[in-house]
């Protein structure tokens, strides 16, 4: 799909935008206080496939201490999620972070702009500025009486113009709401008005039930239409499941190599416990590269006639099962085998 053509920056060697793969963050879920359990889970973010781990620094301590333990834990870029304090993100910038994520206008007038917009530059920190439909400022409210979709893209460029009064472009844009449709429209709009690349996601969306579906149909349909660059999937959930819910949605979208798994919903022809057998396939190959679509189907009738176009599968029966490939039958093999087969199958591959 052809992708919108945006300005590239750089997040501790990670590229964002320009033509660069779109990339999936997320951010600790823990308090800023408890580093042993905030490093804990900025490794299993990394282990889940997390490209870019984003950590609240409310106060100078998580400057100090949580930067570093953070950034000593993990081998992907860290942004620092601050709010109001202009010298917290001075000081972040100075303790190595990869990325600051801040709204210009929240931090008071344009001489602490100036100070952070400088600051970022000389060391080639980006900064994302992100507004929400909760957080419109008093003038564009009043101009338009409730947030609106048209409201929150001037708000997004407002705070871009006050970096780009110092000649800062090193900018990511985000503009969240919990509505999918709010959501869209107003990427759709910044999406026309300006050339910076932007993070995609629905803010407040949910659990990981309805979250994951709001978030697939937003982020997913803007994507669709060329528009974004990186994602977050936020959910009320451990945030792995955010990681994954990200990588999900750009794999069914081609946008990342990886399996694609097809299962069968299962009918009153099925005579293998098929539902957990999709789920061990599943978790068995969650982090194979391999770019192939994998079939778990519940009889020979939905097997290799129905998803003949799988590069490998299974087909169920009375307690044992077919090995397929392209349609072609390879081997009948025992229920308690397939998932061995099937993974020593792909292996092949």
């Amino acid at each position: 799909m052809d992708r919108r053509n945006s300005r590239q920056i750089i997040a501790g060697g990670v590229r964002i935008g320009g033509g660069a793969p779109v990339t999936v963050q997320s951010m600790l879920s823990t308090p800023s206080t408890d580093l042993p359990g905030s490093v804990a889970q900025a490794k299993a973010l990394e282990r889940a496939g997390c490209q870019i781990l984003r950590i609240a620094i409310p106060d100078m301590a998580a400057v100090r201490e949580l930067i570093p333990a953070v950034k000593e834990a993990v081998n992907i870029p860290v942004v620092a999620d601050i709010h109001f304090d202009y010298k917290l993100a001075l000081e972040s910038a100075a303790a190595g972070i990869d990325k600051i994520r801040i709204n210009p206008g929240n931090i008071g007038d344009d001489s602490r702009v100036k100070a952070v917009a400088q600051a970022c530059r000389q060391r080639g920190i980006p900064i994302r500025v992100g507004v929400n439909d909760g957080s419109l400022e008093k003038h564009i409210l009043a101009k338009y009486g409730h947030p609106t979709p048209e409201a929150l893209c001037e708000s997004a460029l407002y705070h871009v113009s006050l970096l780009e009064k110092f000649d800062f472009s090193d900018i990511v844009i985000s503009m969240k709401a919990s509505s999918v449709y709010f959501t869209m429209r107003a990427y759709e709009l910044v999406a026309e008005r300006c050339g910076y690349p932007l993070h995609l996601g629905i803010t407040h969306a949910g659990t990981a039930r309805m979250g994951v579906v709001k978030s697939a149909i937003g982020i997913g349909g803007l994507l669709r239409q060329g528009i974004g660059d990186t994602l977050r999937v936020s959910l009320a959930a451990d945030p792995v499941e955010e990681v994954r819910a990200g990588s999900d949605i750009l794999r069914a979208l081609g946008l990342r190599r990886g399996v694609r798994l097809i299962a069968c919903p299962t009918c009153g022809r099925t005579r293998i416990d098929l539902i957990p057998l999709a789920n061990r396939v599943e978790e068995a190959l969650s982090r194979c590269e391999k770019d192939i679509t994998v079939a778990v189907m519940g009889c020979a009738v939905n097997g290799p006639g129905e998803a003949r176009e799988a590069d490998v599968g299974i087909a169920g029966g009375k307690g044992e099962g077919l090995i397929f490939r392209k349609g072609e039958i390879l081997r009948k093999v025992p229920e308690n085998r397939l998932l061995d087969e099937l993974l020593a199958e792909i292996e092949k591959l």
